[in-house]
C-alpha cells in the first residue's frame, strides 16, 4: 500500500533559522534507512508559502490567490510518499520522522493511504 505523509507545521512556531546541522544529519540518516528498507518512494520539503498560489472554486467561478496567505497558522511544509505493507508500518515511520525533530519543533504529520495501485 502507498501512503502520503503530509508534514504540517506552524511557521511562526518553528525554531529560528530552521533545521540545524544535527537535524539535517539525523534526517539524512532516516531517509537513507527508509530508502534501504524499500519504503521511501519520494520525499521533499515545499517552497515557502510566500511563493505559493491557491486556486478556489465556488459556484463555478475560480479565484486565484498568490501567497503569502496571512490566515495560515498551519501549513503543509513537505511530504513523504511511502510503500508499506500496512498502515501501522506507515504510521511508525511517520512517528520516527517526528522523533528526529526533537522537542524544540511543534510539528505534526497526517498519514493518508492513496487509493488505487501505483
Amino acid at each position: 500500500m502507498r501512503s502520503l505523509i503530509l508534514i504540517r507545521l506552524d511557521p511562526a512556531a518553528a525554531p529560528e533559522g530552521g533545521p540545524d546541522d544535527q537535524l539535517m544529519k539525523d534526517m539524512n540518516e532516516l531517509i537513507e534507512e527508509m530508502t534501504k528498507a524499500g519504503v521511501l518512494l519520494d520525499t521533499a520539503g515545499l517552497r515557502p508559502l510566500e511563493e505559493g498560489t491557491r486556486i478556489r472554486q465556488a459556484g463555478g467561478t475560480q479565484t486565484v490567490i498568490d501567497g503569502p496567505f496571512t490566515e495560515s497558522k498551519e501549513i503543509v511544509g513537505g511530504y513523504c510518499l511511502l510503500q508499506t505493507r500496512t498502515n501501522e508500518e506507515a504510521v511508525e515511520w511517520a512517528r520516527r520522522f517526528l522523533r528526529v525533530h526533537g522537542p524544540e519543533w511543534e510539528i505534526g504529520v497526517e498519514v493518508r493511504q492513496l487509493d488505487g495501485e501505483g
